[in-house]
């Protein structure tokens, strides 16, 4: 998967209001996601390291404790195991990427 085709991707539901299309390699995932205006993403924690830059859209991401409101243009870096949670203020759509591949994603 050199090259991806993201508008012709199918879309799989993450959970209730967010959506993502997902591209992986052997040691990362790349994922467009959308999440709906209202969403909340409960506190969670992964083994995977995760990145990402709001493309549009304001969303609220609580990250070991600390609480952070970010709009377009604004990036995070979640290390693995580390508590973390997100609140989507508009529509949001984000460019993630988490290393290792997030099997449940693809």
């Amino acid at each position: 998967m050199a090259f991806n085709d993201v508008e012709n991707r199918e879309w799989k539901e993450l959970m209730p209001g967010v959506r993502a299309r997902t591209f992986w390699g052997d040691e990362m995932m790349v994922c467009h996601v959308v999440l709906d205006e209202g969403t909340v993403v409960p506190m969670h924690n992964h083994p995977h390291e995760q990145g990402g830059t709001v493309v549009a859209g304001i969303i609220e991401f609580t990250v070991a404790g600390e609480t952070k409101t970010l709009q377009p243009g604004d990036s995070y870096v979640i290390k693995g195991d580390v508590e973390h949670m997100a609140v989507a203020k508009t529509e949001c759509k984000l460019f993630e990427i988490f290393s290792p591949v997030r099997e449940a994603y693809k």
